[in-house]
């Protein structure tokens, strides 16, 4: 806890009792009508599939109206999602907002949203195995957009020494495969992620960022409906189900499967426009 230095004053009690206001009412999203989704996704087929190998990231592409599937094999398995418009990297997935409209933890029905000033779907959860989750007595929810990602600058301030496998470093030599771009280039373009299977929350006393280990076991998966086309990349997180540490080679990993399906897309389904707001700022 930190130290308390102030003598709480005499409303204090008032002050708490403030009611919580939601700060973006959700009533008026654009819907995600998963019905339809899903009654077209079972008229697709499987036109690909990558693997993420434990503690190394893949990338691939998905085009618009198309669906990708993360599927947990071999052992339980956390992994580390980044997003991007296929055809213009400056879109990419934003988690602060996909957090603020949908919650710490995403699941069926919930949207990945693009950075501004796009601010657009770029993928809906159409199905999730772990659903059936929810929050644990701990304040624990699966696939969290409150993390950020491993990253070898944290591991070189809290314990001194170089790692190249965190999920930031992964997923920089994923992008860096894909567009022949230099490291350089590549880590600029990495983001936070949508922590996927990864069982997260904050502690009620410190309320600090914790983690536990993932109830993902062989089986589950995550599926998603591509809103645009999309260049995407996973790291298969060197934390392995991410119930003791990350940043290290000391947690059993597994691979991911990343499968890619297509076919025709629900009648009436569109690629979503980017936002109408005319980008003036009052100026």
């Amino acid at each position: 806890m930190r130290p308390v230095t102030h003598e709480a004053p005499a409303d204090a009690d008032a002050r708490r009792a403030a009611p919580a206001v939601i700060c973006y009412p959700t009533e008026t999203l654009p819907g995600a009508d998963i019905a339809a989704y899903l009654e077209a996704y079972a008229g697709y087929r499987k036109t690909g599939e990558v693997i993420a190998q434990p503690r190394e990231a893949a990338s691939f592409h998905v085009p618009a109206g198309a669906v990708f599937r993360i599927i947990s094999v071999e052992g339980p398995q956390v992994g580390d999602l980044n997003l991007w418009n296929a055809n213009d990297l400056s879109e990419r997935f934003y988690s602060g907002k996909t957090r603020a409209l949908h919650g710490t933890h995403v699941s069926t029905g919930d949207r990945l949203w693009s950075v501004f000033p796009r601010l657009r779907p770029m993928a809906t959860i159409i199905d999730d195995t772990l659903d059936w989750y929810g929050l644990d007595a701990d304040g624990g929810g699966v696939h969290d957009v409150i993390g950020t990602r491993c990253d070898p600058y944290t591991g070189r301030l809290l314990g001194g020494g170089d790692y190249h496998h965190c999920c930031h470093s992964n997923l920089t030599r994923a992008l860096a495969g894909a567009r022949q771009m230099s490291a350089e280039e590549a880590e600029a373009q990495i983001h936070d992620v949508l922590n996927v299977f990864m069982c997260t929350g904050f502690t009620r006393d410190t309320g600090q960022y914790f983690m536990k280990a993932s109830p993902v076991r062989p089986g589950d998966s995550l599926t998603f409906f591509a809103e645009i086309d999309l260049l995407g990349a996973l790291s298969a997180c060197p934390g392995g189900d991410c119930g003791s540490e990350h940043s290290s080679d000391v947690a059993p990993c597994y691979p991911l499967l990343v499968e890619i399906w297509e076919g025709d897309p629900p009648a009436g389904w569109s690629v979503p426009e980017p936002s109408a707001y005319d980008r003036s700022h009052g100026l």
